[in-house]
């Protein structure tokens, strides 16, 4: 019966596994269909009588809605989640993150509607952005919930494996389109049909993630009635100073890539400074998300074997160093040594992204996990990935920050962006080194509830009265 039992439960672990990584793949090829398509053309579709800057920067600031957006799709799923479930809730998520980046597609641009186009991408970034501030957090505990009792950091590592799979799929339907529809045909219609075929990967998802049965963890929260009335409220209560660590710990990660994978093509695809292919840059982007397809999972089971903080810092240290051997090998301007830096360009990202997933989720008790984990990633958004393509803009080429009458003078040097990216691993330098090590901690016991000798040990303590 026993044997029978471990059979059942590495079954469902392998479904929760596979349902969380397709699921992510999904979401993140919707959000990151946009981010590529913002910086290839939609200055061009929906503010086409601004300065080719300003357009860029307006872009952008449509981009940055989604991730000011994340947050509350946070608030607002992390309180189902641990109300509820995570599976009912990731379903939930997937299903609104789809049919916006459906809807996208038939958005009619300035030719046709004039700013209601941009009006209309703005409602439908939003959605997004809500849709995948409660993703990720539902994703992450489907799998390390299941898997809790052994490799946490590997487990947790394969939802964050579904960013560079919804990367490729994204880049590579652009570039599929832009061959086959040639400039002109892309520009008019052939970026719409990517948009279109993310109905049908909403089905697919549906399917996996319907198969999947609720984690142990939170069926034992149901059956013990633990269940938190008000999870969002009281973990903000109890948890404000870990949710900031979150936050500020994910800057090294989440600007950079930003950069790396959006701002890319506006730099150096022309007109960009770098006068290269639009082709050859979706090239080269989508080869190095296939690297990431193999280092986010070795860096997640390095974090078991070495601990979560000392692998994650070491991909903070390398990622403040990575942005000025980046811009130095993109500023040759040979196609060679561009290939060479963006090919290589997310591996101080991944040492980090590997091990986030469990060392985030890992801080907060399971009765306010998916609250907590969630609002914890998510808050980063508003000040790195979101704002990230607009600073690097700025920094670069200078112009009037979107919403002000504040003008900013370029520096016309990549080496500004590079210190940019050095001030973010900074501080998260400095918040990952305040977090406390939990890669050896019993999740499956509320850590309120845990000998004090265990709590204090790993750096917990009990709920407040």
């Amino acid at each position: 019966m026993q044997a029978a039992a471990t059979i059942d439960d590495r079954t469902q672990l392998r479904r929760a596994v596979i349902a969380s990584t397709v699921g992510t793949s999904i979401e993140w090829y919707d959000f990151f269909l946009y981010s590529t398509a913002t910086g290839l053309l939609f200055a061009k579709l929906f503010f086409p009588k601004s300065d080719p800057v300003v357009g860029t920067l307006n872009a952008f600031l449509v981009y940055a809605v989604g991730f000011i957006a994340r947050p509350i799709g946070a608030a607002i799923f992390g309180h189902y989640g641990d109300r509820i479930g995570r599976k009912a809730t990731l379903i939930a998520t997937l299903l609104l993150m789809g049919i916006a980046t459906f809807l996208i597609g038939f958005v009619p641009t300035y030719s046709s509607i004039g700013v209601w186009g941009a009006i209309l991408l703005v409602v439908l970034r939003f959605v997004q952005g809500a849709g995948v501030g409660g993703e990720w957090g539902g994703s992450v505990l489907l799998s390390m919930e299941w898997g809790h009792r052994g490799r946490r950091g590997l487990i947790a590592s394969w939802p964050q494996f579904g960013v560079p799979v919804g990367l490729v799929l994204a880049n590579g339907a652009l570039f599929i389109m832009s061959n086959i529809a040639g400039p002109e045909g892309f520009a008019s219609w052939g970026w719409r049909v990517p948009f279109y075929l993310s109905i049908v990967l909403v089905g697919v998802g549906l399917y996996v993630r319907l198969r999947v049965f609720e984690t142990p963890l939170f069926q034992r929260l149901l059956d013990e009635r633990k269940i938190e009335p008000a999870p969002v409220a009281q973990v903000i209560r109890r948890n404000w100073k870990e949710i900031l660590q979150s936050a500020f710990l994910r800057l090294s990660e989440q600007a950079p890539f930003y950069i790396f994978t959006a701002y890319i093509f506006t730099y150096a695809a022309t007109p960009g400074p770098l006068k290269q292919t639009r082709n050859f840059i979706l090239f080269c982007v989508t080869i190095a998300a296939c690297l990431s397809f193999f280092s986010i999972p070795f860096f997640g089971y390095l974090s078991d074997r070495l601990g979560r903080k000392r692998v994650y810092m070491g991909g903070v240290i390398a990622m403040g160093i990575w942005g000025f051997i980046y811009f130095g090998l993109l500023d040759t301007k040979a196609a060679g040594l561009i290939f060479l830096a963006i090919f290589l360009s997310l591996i101080p990202h991944d040492a980090q992204y590997g091990p986030q997933a469990a060392l985030i989720a890992e801080t907060y008790t399971g009765r306010l996990r998916y609250s907590g984990a969630s609002l914890g990633y998510q808050l980063a958004s508003v000040v790195a990935g979101g704002p990230a393509p607009i600073i690097a803009t700025l920094l670069f080429a200078g112009g009037v920050i979107p919403g002000t009458s504040i003008k900013v003078t370029g520096y016309h040097s990549s080496v500004a962006i590079a210190w940019y990216i050095l001030i973010c691993a900074v501080i998260s330098l400095i918040a990952v080194s305040t977090v406390r090590e939990r890669s050896k901690q019993d999740i499956s016991v509320e850590y309120d509830e845990q000998p004090t000798g265990a709590r204090v040990g790993l750096g917990t303590r009990p709920t407040p009265a």
